[in-house]
């Protein structure tokens, strides 16, 4: 959420950089009207209550002389009077600020954050900038498939159950399929916790409207989230681990001295796919419930820039202790997340598709989320508490790189040979082969 005060003191520079983002005019100058009638009526209030609280006193006053002087009777009834106009316009008005300050808050929210100065303006992902690439596609010899064909081919993944189970866009990993998606997810976890120096948590996997509201899921994105209730009680199914991650600490002011927190979590993430299908509707590429390591920080304000890309290169060792090619793009105005101010999508070179595709996003949100949760530290005992930034990144999408080493480590004959660095986790478990040095997943 952004600062209020932006759309009081800065509304032009404010319509200017929202248009990037392709947020129209309109809807700020609603917001700033809404904001100047919500000021209004709270002043309006004010005034009558502090004209009933003078009434009161009055009408006390008169009654403490009734004994004395019975003639101030009527003068006083006619006080009590006007205190009840007074008590009820109050009311009226309490009702209209309220009804303002929902539209306001709804309005307010729908809104996402501002890009960061160093962010190329675009409306979509053609504007998008190469920063670096690592690594250089390999000339396999030979016409590569793609991950569904090798995954059939080597009996590693089931789609035809899993519809069964669940329906479209759902998977079943088996056998060697199952153990190197355990594998990817531990050696991810053992990277960023004991290279990179974060700390794992188990969050829960369902949270509340609260929580989902933090990050900024909601109200914007309702329509892909998974929701249940049980008893009345609503909860949201959670589409990465950001969401409890970040949450940790909403509601509370942090001592600089416990500052920055660097958080790590295997989770499932589910999401609806609302308004996609159609699109990547094959394989492993676009699921409903798909596995995520997620790096999530939260750091004083004036680190922040340095703390993304440092959050950046701790995903990008993944792809590089895999072997995987790999470019770091920095996304355009248009094409970055509500929540973000600048963000890096690492994509990784798929040869089965012939093209990049997105693994990693990693994201500073300045303080937009930690306005919405109330995450706060502060920096001395009696300074006022300030504003966190919160970053976030996939460290990574297991399932995506699931197929980025089926695709770039296949074979003629669509055996794939295990990345070195995932040895230790896989040796001697059923379904692989060792060949020397080497571990094949091997048809048969």
């Amino acid at each position: 959420m952004l600062n209020p005060s932006y759309f009081r003191d800065n509304l032009d520079e404010l319509k200017t950089r929202l248009q990037k983002r392709g947020v129209a005019s309109e809807l700020v100058d609603q917001i700033a009207m809404l904001s100047e009638q919500r000021r209004k009526l709270i002043s309006e209030v004010e005034v009558l209550q502090s004209k009933r609280n003078k009434v009161s006193k009055e009408i006390g006053q008169l009654k403490g002389k009734l004994k004395s002087d019975p003639s101030v009777a009527e003068l006083a009834d006619q006080k009590v009077i006007e205190m009840r106009d007074v008590g009820d316009e109050i009311q009226k008005q309490e009702a209209i600020k309220k009804e303002t300050e929902e539209k306001l808050s709804a309005l307010t929210l729908s809104v996402p954050n501002l890009p960061h100065e160093s962010v190329p303006e675009g409306v979509d992902e053609t504007a998008n900038q190469e920063v670096r690439k690592w690594g250089e596609p390999k000339d396999l010899g030979f016409n590569p498939k793609d991950h569904v064909d090798v995954s059939d081919n080597l009996g590693i993944i089931d789609f035809k159950r899993s519809g069964k189970l669940a329906g479209a866009r759902f998977s079943v990993y088996r056998g060697a399929g199952a153990t190197l998606e355990r594998a990817l997810i531990q050696f991810m976890l053992d990277l960023h916790t004991k290279k990179h120096g974060y700390e794992e948590v188990i969050p829960p996997f369902l949270v509340n409207r609260e929580t989902m509201t933090g990050t900024g899921q909601l109200p914007k994105f309702e329509e892909d989230l998974f929701k249940t209730g049980v008893d009345e009680r609503e909860l949201f199914l959670i589409p990465t681990a950001e969401v409890p991650l970040t949450n940790l600490y909403a509601n509370e002011i942090i001592d600089t001295s416990d500052l920055p927190k660097y958080f790590t979590a295997y989770t499932p993430c589910f999401r609806s796919e609302a308004g996609s299908y159609g699109k990547d509707t094959r394989g492993l590429i676009r699921q409903h419930q798909f596995q995520k390591v997620e790096l999530v920080k939260l750091v004083e304000p004036e680190k922040s820039f340095e703390e993304l890309e440092a959050l950046t290169q701790n995903a990008e060792k993944v792809l590089q202790l895999l072997e995987l090619p790999y470019r770091v793009m920095l996304l355009c105005s248009g094409d970055m997340g509500f929540g973000a101010t600048k963000t890096y999508d690492l994509e990784v070179w798929m040869p089965g598709q012939e093209c990049y595709r997105e693994i990693s996003s990693c994201s500073n949100c300045s303080d937009f989320q930690s306005r919405r949760a109330k995450i706060r530290f502060r920096k001395a005992k009696d300074s006022k508490p300030e504003l966190v930034h919160t970053l976030n990144g996939s460290g990574l999408a297991v399932g995506r790189t699931f197929i980025a080493i089926l695709e770039n480590f296949q074979d003629s004959e669509g055996n794939v040979k295990i990345p070195s660095v995932l040895h230790g986790y896989i040796k001697g478990a059923p379904g692989f082969t060792q060949k020397g040095d080497e571990i094949w997943i091997m048809k048969g």
